[in-house]
This record gives C-alpha cells, structure tokens and sequence, in this order.
C-alpha cells in the first residue's frame, strides 16, 4: 500500500514544475521534442516511482479534486465519507466496493 500526505500541495505547480524540467532537458539537447511522452511527464512528477492512486477517499464532502493530484487520479475510484466519521468498517467497505467496480481506462 502506498500511502501519500501532501502538505501546502498543488497540482497544477506540480504539473508547472514538471514541465519546466523536461523543457529544460530539451533545451540542453539532453531531450526531443518528439520523445516527450505521458510516462517522462510522470517521471518528472513528484510521485515519480509510485503507482497512481487507484482508490481515493474524499473526506472533507467536496466533490471536486481541489488540485490534488490531478495528473495522477485521472483513472481513479473515489468515494465520499467526512471526515472524522470515517471509520475502519469504512475503509474495508470502500476496498469491497472497489473491488467490485469494473475499471475503464481511455484510449492512449
């Protein structure tokens, strides 16, 4: 299990900051253009190396991301339960629910 924390985060500088990185690699020559791909943006993300989220739990009742993570939660499940209501038979009925779901990734 992976387990992720983000404090004063946000998404769309994670995302900035990203680029910016390889943008840099191509103006150094260290990089192509035409080799940019969905795989060296996520290995430029600060999540580099972890698997993206495959279940996320909202508890604060916003339905929205609120800039979390949104490169990486874009094929996630959610599900919604306050904060501090949410209980351990909540989480193991989340993981049951989850399991159940069948999962549709888009096209590449």
């Amino acid at each position: 299990i992976t387990f992720n924390i983000a404090l004063n985060y946000g998404g769309r500088d994670e995302i900035v900051r990203a680029v910016k990185k390889i943008a840099q690699k191509v103006e150094y020559k260290e990089l192509k253009v035409e080799d940019i791909n969905e795989d060296m943006i996520s290995q430029n993300l600060y999540t580099a190396g972890e698997p993206d989220p495959d279940l996320v739990i909202r508890t604060s009742g916003e339905i929205r991301l609120s800039n979390f993570l949104p490169w990486q939660v874009v094929y996630s499940e959610f599900v919604q339960k306050y904060w501090p209501d949410f209980s351990e038979a909540d989480l193991d009925e989340a993981i049951i629910e989850y399991q159940k779901r069948t999962r549709k990734f888009g096209a590449n």
